[in-house]
């Protein structure tokens, strides 16, 4: 078999890979970056990028409506929303992202990476990478797919399926109330599809607090959606005119296509892990630099949603850059610092990670949905209801929750739900890793009028 050496090897090259590969080649490495796929993942592709892109047309027209004297229609047009989305993900063309990253000094190698052995990566059975420092696993999650009889008779959309459609089906169903799938209801109904969400609990979005599920509730059945809650899918089955699910309470819906929206797990079958006591399947877990607890010797590494830890792009980009960094210091002979808030620890999540939920209405968080059990936490609850909301949109609906610690006089969380409040998520996210006491937060004054004054409304709430 041919061979390699290199300094690092990393597997994946989405987002959290070509993080890794060029932190650690900025830090004078010799990086090899490993893709069986595409070069730029699937955040890149099939997630992140393309289901905004799918999503922004429909909530702005629903903005529009909003304000009286804009000229606007009532439909979308499918065709120029699917054009604009292809222009994002290039139609899977990643010669882009292989450029940048020969750009950065990090060699570009296609091929399905297995790990055979201490610092060495075996390509497609037939080529030897061996890496002097460390390898880097970056290769993300895959779906988690149910067992749900019948399911193995049709061809089910995964998320993938999903936002890359060439066309809006009649009729789809979906199967979760998780970001994904209340994201993709919001898109596909605003493109006119009649869809029907199924959903095990009485809201969607269990993780956020329960007001931000009965907003989103809400707003999919304004633009349209059928939401059957407390409910689930007990079998499917191709039928003459489309797919039959049947669903708990025995009612059938006939749909074009169905979506399978029930989470994720980590993408690690298939990488030789098992040998070094890692379960197909399985999070590789790690410490706050990245370095992988269970195998020894300090050369494993591993960041983004193969590790488990907050499944999020920016979660997985920041953790890289620990992973990275860390690599090409103990390469360099110079010390890594564990504290808390080095660069060379990723310890966001155990702090705060904001996520934001593109739906109309969006929803912003981070930090705590809700207080500690058995706590002094105080949750503070209101409406959005400034002068900057009032002219934003007529009739705007929104809330905002602040979760504070009483003891230490900070935030432990916040939400916030409404039209474009997603640009709101990042002065809380400061607010809380920086620890700002409220009372010196109560100094940061909001400008008017701009649905920022939510802040001053949720301090004066609180009782300042």
């Amino acid at each position: 078999m041919s061979g390699q050496t290199f300094d690092v090897v990393v597997i994946g090259a989405g987002p959290v890979g070509e993080v890794a590969a060029e932190r650690a080649a900025r830090g004078g490495l010799k990086v090899a970056l490993v893709e069986h796929e595409r070069f730029g993942g699937e955040c890149s592709y099939w997630a992140c990028i393309p289901s905004k892109a799918l999503l922004r047309p429909g909530n702005l027209l629903a903005a529009a409506k909003r304000i009286p004297g804009v000229p606007v229609g009532d439909r979308l047009d499918p065709a120029a929303v699917f054009a604009r989305r292809d222009w994002f993900t290039g139609k899977g063309d990643d010669s882009g992202q292989v450029e940048w990253a020969r750009g950065v000094g990090v060699e570009p190698i296609r091929g399905h990476g297995e790990i055979t052995g201490e610092r060495e990566v075996t390509l497609d059975g037939d080529r030897v990478l061996t890496a002097r420092h460390a390898v880097i696993v970056c290769t993300g999650s895959v779906p988690h797919t149910p067992s749900i009889p019948g399911l193995d008779t049709i061809r089910p959309w995964g998320s993938r399926e999903a936002t890359s459609a060439e066309s809006v089906p009649a009729r789809l169903g979906i199967l979760g109330g998780g970001v994904v799938g209340v994201e993709m209801a919001q898109a596909f109904a605003s493109l006119g599809s009649e869809v029907h969400l199924v959903i095990t609990g009485e809201r969607p979005l269990p993780r956020n607090a329960a007001f931000a599920g009965d907003l989103v509730l809400h707003g999919l059945r304004e633009a349209g959606a059928y939401v059957h809650t407390e409910s689930g899918v007990e079998r499917v089955a191709a039928g003459a005119s489309g797919t039959e699910l049947t669903l708990k309470d025995g009612e059938t819906i006939v749909v074009d296509e169905f979506l399978v929206a029930t989470g994720r797990r980590p993408a690690t079958a298939g990488l030789g892990l098992d040998a070094f006591g890692v379960e197909a399947g399985r999070a590789l877990e790690t410490d706050d630099t990245g370095r992988v607890s269970a195998v020894d010797g300090g050369w494993l590494f591993a960041a983004g949603d193969v590790t488990g830890r907050a499944p999020l792009t920016h979660q997985g980009k920041y953790g890289a850059r620990a992973a990275g960094d860390t690599v090409a210091a103990l390469a360099a002979g110079t010390p890594v610092s564990s504290e808390p808030w080095s660069r060379f620890t990723a310890t966001a999540d155990h702090h705060a990670v904001p996520q934001v939920v593109f739906t109309d209405p969006e929803v912003a968080a981070v930090g705590l949905a809700d207080a500690r059990p058995g706590s002094a936490d105080r949750v503070v609850d209101i409406d959005i209801a400034v002068a900057g909301s009032s002219l934003h949109a007529d009739g705007y609906t929104g809330k905002a929750r602040i979760v504070v610690d009483t003891e230490r006089n900070v935030l432990l969380g916040v939400t916030f739900v409404g039209q474009d409040v997603s640009e709101l998520v990042h002065s809380a996210t400061v607010a809380i890793v920086g620890e700002v006491p409220l009372d010196r937060l109560w100094h940061a004054v909001p400008s008017f009028p701009t649905i920022s004054e939510v802040w001053l409304r949720l301090l004066e709430a609180y009782g300042l």
